[in-house]
Order: C-alpha cells, then structure tokens, then sequence
C-alpha cells in the first residue's frame, strides 16, 4: 500500500464518539484492521488516531435489496466506490499543532511527487515548531487520512536509542516493522500492570519488560517468581519441548536469586542461588489477615490474635502453638480472651508447620540482605519451588514486602530532608503474580501492596502487577495503575475493568476484543503517548543477543538517526 496516497475522507463524527471516514474507491476493505494506526491531515493539526471499528455501507437500500448475482463481477466493479463503500471508526489519540499564530496550512496534493510521510510534508509546509498535544478538537470535513509511516511512529513513539529517554522497544505494530517504544523511565514511576487470560504470554511478555529495566537501568526489581519463569530458564509453550533463558542467565553480574525451597531450585540446576528463611516472629497480625481467607480463619480469632500479640509480642505464634487446653483457658480467665476462638486460631496455624521456609528462628534476618542487594543495584529473584500454593505464596511475599518498603519509607524520608542526591532512594520495581488475591477489595486495604500502589512512587517504590483477572483488582487500586500492556480477555467483567479511568474507553474495548490470542497486547497509558496495538516482542535468540549486545539500542545507520534528531528538534524534545 502507498503510505503517500489517502485511504478516504473524514464525513462526520465528534470528539468523544470519534471519527466516521469513508473509504476512498480503491482501497479495500479489507485492508483495514481494528488496531491500525491511522493519520489524519486537518487543516491546521495532524491527527494520530487508531481505527476502532470496520463497516459497510451503501448508497441505496435497493442495491442491498437487489444485491448482483455471484458471478456478475463486471456489476460489482461498476457499484464499488460510489453505490456500495466502506467506512471505518477511528478514534482521535493525539494531535500535532503549530502554534497559534501560524496561518493555515495549505493542503497536501493528492500524488505527491516525494515518498515523504505525511509528518514531513506537513513539516515542510510550516516554519514554526509542533508540539504534541491531547486531542481537544476535531479535523473538518473530508479532511485526509493516511496510513501511518515509519516517521509517524517514531514521531509519536520515540526511537530506542533516545539519548534523552530510556525507551525500550516492546513491539511492532500489525503491520509494519517500527519499533513501538515505552519510556521506560515513566513506565517504572507508577505501578503498572500486564493482564490477559491463561496462555497468552503475559509471563514472557513480564520477563520482557523485566530485561528492559534492568538494560537501561531504569529500576532494580525484586520479583516474587512463583511458579519459576524468570529467575532460571524456564518452560516455552508450543509444540516442541524447549526452554527460554531466564534473567540471571542474561544479565550474571546483575540479578541474585533467593530460594524459599532450596532442593527444588538445585534440582532445576540454577547456579549460585540464596537460600531465604523467614522466622515466626517476623508474622504480623496483618500478615494474617492478608491469609485469613486461605486459612479459614474469622474476625474473632484475629481480634484474639492481638490479645496474645499485646501479651506476648513477636514470640506470640511460639507461644500459642505451644499451649495446652489448659493453658487456653487458664490465659482467657486472666486475658478476657475467648478460649473457643484462640483454640481455632491455634488449629488454623499448624498448617503454618508445613512451608519449607519457615522456622522458629533464623540465624540472621534474611530480608536485610535482601535490602542490601537491592541497595546495591542488583536485582533479586524470590523462587518458591514447591511452596508455591496461594498461602505459602501470599504469606512470604507479604511479609517480605512489608519490611522492604517499611525501610523505602524511612530512606525517602531521609532525602526528604537532606536533599541530598547520595541519599536518594534507587527506584524499585516490585513483581508480584496472582495480583487480584492481594487487591481485592475486601482486604486491598489491609495489605502493603494496595498502600504502595495507591502512594504512586511517593516512596520510590511501585507494583507490576501479573493477573489474568483484573476484574478481581479493586477499582480504586486499577484507577491508580499508570500502564496497562493487555493481552487477549474474553470475560467482560475483566474487559471493563483494564478500561477503569480511561477515557474513549468503548472504542478500545472493540480493539481489546479482536486481538490475537498469542503476542498480540493493547498497550495505553502513563508510558506511552497513546494506546497501541502491538505485536509483542519476541523473547528468542535474536532478543537474547540484542540485549547482550553493547551497543543495543544503536541506530541502524547514520541518515537515520540525522532523520530522528531533526524530528525531535522540530516537535521540541
């Protein structure tokens, strides 16, 4: 298709329900997919859109009455165009603006003698600067739309070797080989989230965006690997039986491993890995009721779990697992505690005797040196191996978190004071799978996690949150989520809640709907200018040296990055 030539012409629409365009003779319907980036030429903005939606139409209800007979070709080619058409929905993303006292701009010829983009015609025609701007306007009518080019993504999307900006390339669009780009630096500023259903790739796609923070140095991460997919090498889904390598294996000096199951990590033949051991008096009473539902245990024995808590202090799980009927009862006599209640609670922690990682004490606190690798820019790895049921799972992970960030809190309050840059906090990314079960809105806000992402990156620290149920997030927590990269859903409660606070959010849900079940996702919000559709980039050999490669991120040539400063220079970058 010639990017120079228009597909069709703007005949109505409005800014919150987007644009109709009809369809130019020659350009087939079919050519059209939902997801496709589109330009529009107004006379004064160009607009970036993305196409919503696919129609028919025709001119008269008496050729769909009396539509041609299969063979008559000859009849079909005389209607195309003219008695029957297609229409397309496009949804105006962003716009680019000369300022206000530019006149208007002239219109582009229909065949242009130049293969330049619409970006670069539009460019020549202007001798102000652009600036890229939120939609608050429409195109007038019959204005031209155009097919995006290779410029117009790298104008909207930015390039991977940007040296002002930490962008990393997730994909290409449905059509085309240019990178689609997120800043890197704004993606790790707020909480994030990668959704979509069981099979889609969400892990790789996780893993992904993993090795792009820690190449570009945007965050360190602690990520809590529950089933074994990112540390080591791990299961690639397909008909052939193989395996992708896993952060440590790409990045050795920089990513430390901590096992929460040591036997299992050595018999999957991961290298240097840390044993991680958590103690009984490191369980807090909110550790407990971020389980309670796992554990079948009710209010009342929580309510009696602080009157040991008060009596006892951090020794008080010992102490109850410990205890006789007798002793129950003699401590409800002097306690007012209720002894059925405290008799269940202890019932309900013996199954705490079954995970691997915990112990009546520990030689050291293992957590602190957590905190010092992460201090000291390495990014760690929390395997569960066999312990990776929802309670093992929740627990150590909340109990980790917990005293991670409660150390952020007091070093961000320190620079705070000082404000001095040797005191500022590293940035820190924290993974977690199976998000709905910390965010649920019935415990949300009883737990670290619904804190951290409501606090945004006050403290330095967000969540990248794993789920194939979003719609199981809390709402206020999903309205605080700054970048959603979504693969396929077909659930519409799950749908409606990737789209909570999003504005023009209907067309999207269109978009959403027909993505491909495998490397296709929907990316929008805080890291990228406007919503995409991608194919996801591969996580393969060719990622593996590219990433590995120390001059990663280069331009291919020396025209192009000329090509890409002049764009950045003129747009204001």
């Amino acid at each position: 298709m010639n990017l120079d030539l228009p597909l069709g012409s703007v005949i109505q629409g409005s800014l919150t329900k987007g644009l109709e365009v009809r369809l130019h003779p020659d350009v087939s319907v079919e050519d059209m997919r939902v997801g496709k980036f589109l330009v529009i030429r107004g006379t004064r903005s160009l607009f970036f859109c993305l196409l919503t939606d696919v129609t028919l139409g025709a001119a008269s209800e008496r050729i769909l009455a009396n539509p041609p007979a299969m063979e008559d070709s000859f009849l079909r080619d005389v209607l195309a165009g003219s008695g029957t058409y297609g229409t397309v929905q496009v949804s105006p993303m962003l716009m680019l603006t000369p300022s206000a006292t530019q006149k208007d701009l002239p219109t582009i010829p229909i065949e242009p003698k130049s293969k330049k983009s619409k970006l670069a015609s539009f460019e020549a025609q202007t001798s102000t600067d652009l600036e890229l701007l939120p939609v608050k306007t429409i195109p007038s009518h019959f204005s031209q739309v155009y097919e995006a080019s290779e410029q117009d993504f790298h104008t909207v999307f930015g390039w991977e070797n940007d040296p002002h900006r930490r962008n990393f390339s997730i994909g290409q669009p449905l059509d085309m080989d240019v990178p689609i780009c997120i800043d890197l630096d704004r993606f790790v500023e707020r909480s994030n989230g990668v959704f979509g259903k069981s099979g889609t790739g969400k892990s790789f796609l996780t893993r992904l965006l993993i090795s792009g923070v820690i190449r570009k140095g945007a965050a360190v991460n602690l990520m809590f690997d529950m089933h074994s997919e990112y540390g080591w090498e791990a299961m690639q889904e397909g008909k052939k039986v193989s395996t992708v390598k896993g952060l440590r294996q790409l990045f050795p000096g920089q990513v430390e491993i901590y096992t929460l199951d040591a036997e299992s990590t050595k018999r999957r033949g991961v290298r240097e890995s840390q044993e991680l051991y958590l103690s009984y008096d490191q369980i807090e009473i909110e550790d407990l009721k971020l389980v309670a539902r796992e554990l079948g245990i009710s209010d009342a024995s929580l309510d009696n779990a602080n009157i040991l808590f008060n009596e006892f202090g951090k020794s008080w799980i010992i102490q109850l697992m410990n205890m006789t009927n007798e002793d129950i009862k003699m401590f409800c006599q002097e306690k007012q505690g209720h002894q059925g209640s405290i008799m269940a609670l202890q019932r309900k922690l013996l199954r705490f005797e079954t995970l691997k990682y915990l112990r009546s004490t520990c030689p050291f606190n293992y957590i602190d040196r957590i905190l010092e690798s992460l201090d000291a820019g390495k990014h760690v790895v929390v395997e569960f191996g066999s312990q990776s049921n929802m309670l093992s799972y929740m627990l150590a992970t909340n109990m980790i978190t917990r005293r991670i960030h409660a150390s952020y809190v007091k070093k961000a309050d320190k620079f705070l004071q000082s404000k001095n840059p040797l005191d500022r906090p590293r940035q820190l990314v924290i993974t977690i799978e199976e998000a709905h079960r910390f965010l649920d809105s019935a415990i949300v806000h009883q737990t670290i996690f619904g804190t951290i992402a409501r606090e945004m990156r006050k403290y330095f620290v967000t969540l990248l949150i794993v789920d194939q149920r979003p719609s199981g997030i809390d709402n206020e927590v999903m309205s605080q989520v700054g970048t959603r990269i979504t693969c396929l859903l077909n659930d519409e409660k799950d749908i409606d809640a990737i789209f909570t606070g999003v504005s023009g959010a209907q067309g999207l849900r269109s978009v959403l709907a027909k993505l491909d079940s495998k490397q296709q996702a929907l990316v929008l919000g805080h890291a990228v200018p406007m919503p995409v559709v991608v194919r996801t980039r591969a996580y393969d050999s060719q990622f593996y040296a590219e990433i590995g490669d120390p001059d990663w991120g280069q331009l291919p040539n020396e025209e192009v990055f000329a090509a890409a400063e002049t764009a950045k220079a003129d747009l204001g970058f």
